[in-house]
């Protein structure tokens, strides 16, 4: 139970989260903004549609939602929410479950391309030259928990004999890590300064215009996929944040579920206060994120002799 009622609760409450990021950037606006269940109504709204195919597609643009959806829900499987036990676990998890949120993302730009549309392909191709760009951060932090754990799983990191949080012995390297993995996080979600999930102008999309053509329920699992790889991510900050070891699951619960409302309020208020990158800017960026990773584990290597 200690396992499945985490899970559980994480998999439901995914679509909510959101939702506080939209009251965040409607106060900024000075507007009461959409309820926090938004993003159920709309799933729900999705769901009762039926879907439209061109007939220039083929079975890879109805294969990329299922994919996409399924390689982020399998994530969560491999996760330890509030200090809990994950469902689960393997050595070496860690590298598998990045390579399949990978793959989503290549059935996502295939289902783009098979559409033969020339903007959702150019979308397509920045996404996988930001993604591209993103994931030598995300495995340069995996080497980084390496060194630190010795191992390559998510259980380890963070319920292990010796969790990774910033009140462990090297916690203030984690900052940095805390900093690049917020960037990577806007990056992969397509979120501002990265993209704009708002935007409706073709030419400055990336990821919103590869899924034009979705619809019905096809585009509420991208959608549900989307809600649960952006709750992986703020997930796996919020467990760098604090380590959860308190005697109470429910304790561990709402410290949890308090910390990663504060992550989606910064996300909200990041995209109040700044705009979009030029598309030339964006690689800097993702660059930046590597680079404080990098500086992180050339510390590391001296607080560990």
């Amino acid at each position: 139970m200690e396992t499945f009622i985490p899970l559980a609760i994480a998999i439901l409450a995914a679509p909510l989260f959101p939702g506080i990021i939209l009251k965040v950037k409607a106060f900024f606006a000075g507007k009461n903004g959409p309820p926090l269940l938004i993003k159920y109504y709309t799933l729900i709204k999705l769901l009762k549609k039926g879907s439209v195919y061109s007939n220039s597609t083929t079975f890879v643009f109805k294969l990329g939602p299922i994919v996409s959806f399924a390689s982020a829900f399998i994530v969560l499987l491999f996760f330890p929410f509030a200090g809990g036990s994950p469902l689960f676990s393997f050595h070496g998890d860690v590298i598998a479950l990045f390579y399949l949120m990978g793959i989503g993302r290549f059935f996502t730009v295939a289902a783009a391309l098979d559409t033969a549309s020339p903007f959702e392909g150019m979308g397509a191709a920045r996404e996988v030259f930001f993604s591209t760009l993103a994931e030598v951060t995300i495995f340069t932090v995996l080497v980084l928990f390496y060194r630190l754990t010795g191992s390559l799983s998510f259980a380890e990191y963070f319920t292990g004999e010796n969790p990774i949080s910033l009140l462990s012995a090297s916690g203030a390297l984690l900052l940095f890590v805390i900093v690049a993995l917020f960037m990577v996080m806007l990056t992969e979600n397509s979120r501002v300064p990265v993209d704009d999930p708002a935007t409706h102008l073709e030419l400055t999309m990336i990821h919103e215009v590869m899924v034009l053509d979705h619809s019905g329920p096809d585009l509420a699992l991208i959608e549900l996929g989307s809600f649960y790889k952006l709750f992986f991510y703020a997930a796996f900050i919020t467990h760098i944040l604090y380590p959860f070891t308190a005697a109470s699951s429910l304790v561990n619960g709402l410290i949890f579920y308090a910390l990663l409302s504060l992550i989606y309020v910064a996300i909200g208020i990041t995209e109040s206060i700044m705009a979009r990158f030029k598309m030339d800017l964006v690689p800097k960026f993702i660059l930046t994120s590597f680079a404080l990773v990098f500086f992180a584990a050339i510390l590391t290597m001296g607080v560990l002799q």
